[in-house]
């Protein structure tokens, strides 16, 4: 009879628990990559979690097929890319990114608060929230992967829906703090589940008489332009 080594065993490791650990060690990122067992980043530094096994193809796969609906799997395997997020209910939500690598899948957690927080409890200078108070303009929100630009623009979202009275439509991918409405009606959309991309949603977002446009992403010189 045969033995095959613990690591190389097809497990599937339920990708929830996982996130929960991420919660559990206060932790900001899973990394899931075959040949390495599922990895946390924990202030800063790449931890991995040895408890686990390291992760096969077969059983990477199947790990992140169980959280992926039939749209997005479809998406994945014709774009090798995928954008979505995922929530761990009453606890928290995930970005994620799911890609292919050396011929394998792998993916990416961000931890998103639940909490939309204060342009005060983000320590950032009175001026942004300046810029939200603004009648009109265009507000460019720039830094490096980290930094912040995506809890920077949720809180001036969130002075805008608090303090005026008026629509404001988004378009994300994906979607990452959900806004209630407020003063203001919040219209949210997804791209790839609520429209094709960034450039289809904006050549018709004026037409949805918005006050607030937030584009979450500026990625070609199309959606630029």
């Amino acid at each position: 009879m045969s033995m095959v080594a613990p690591e190389e065993q097809e497990v599937a490791i339920p990708i929830p628990e996982l996130l929960e650990v991420v919660l559990e060690r206060g932790a900001s990122d899973l990394h899931l990559t075959v040949g390495a067992p599922p990895t946390i980043r924990l202030h800063g530094d790449l931890v991995r979690l040895e408890e686990y096994p390291v992760m096969t193809p077969k059983g990477l796969q199947g790990m992140i097929y169980a959280i992926l609906p039939q749209k997005a799997r479809e998406r994945l395997e014709q774009e090798l890319e995928l954008d979505m997020s995922y929530a761990l209910p009453g606890k928290a939500r995930f970005r994620v990114n799911v890609y292919f690598q050396r011929d394998s899948i792998g993916a990416a957690f961000r931890l998103i608060p639940y909490e939309i927080k204060t342009i005060e409890e983000l320590g950032l200078p009175s001026v942004v929230a300046d810029l939200a108070r603004y009648p009109r303009g265009f507000v460019v929100v720039t830094g490096p992967t980290g930094s912040g630009k995506s809890t920077t623009l949720a809180a001036m979202v969130d002075i805008v829906n608090r303090e005026r009275q008026g629509h404001i439509m988004t378009v994300e991918d994906p979607i990452e703090f959900l806004h209630k409405h407020r003063s203001c009606i919040v219209n949210q959309r997804e791209v790839g589940a609520d429209t094709h991309s960034f450039s289809a949603a904006l050549k018709h977002v004026l037409r949805q008489d918005p006050d607030v446009i937030l584009v979450g992403e500026m990625r070609d010189l199309e959606t630029i332009s």
